[in-house]
């Protein structure tokens, strides 16, 4: 199941920090090029990643799974 919730990010998705302005932090968004989130931006929480060949997917215990 794919989470589409039109609520804005709160939080940073690899660092788990706050986001400012909803600008992500510069290192952290040169870094999601390459690796899946590690936090839920709506909540917070640590999530659940495996990362395939083909891609990865993330699951929060709150908001669902997000694929990539």
């Amino acid at each position: 199941m794919t989470t589409t919730d039109a609520t804005t990010e709160v939080w940073c998705d690899r660092c788990g920090e706050p986001v400012t302005a909803g600008a992500p932090h510069p290192g952290c968004a040169a870094a999601r090029e390459l690796e899946p989130p590690r936090y839920c931006d709506r909540c917070r929480r640590r999530m659940k990643v495996q990362v395939l060949p083909v891609g990865w997917s993330a699951v929060c215990v709150e908001h669902g799974e997000i694929k990539g």
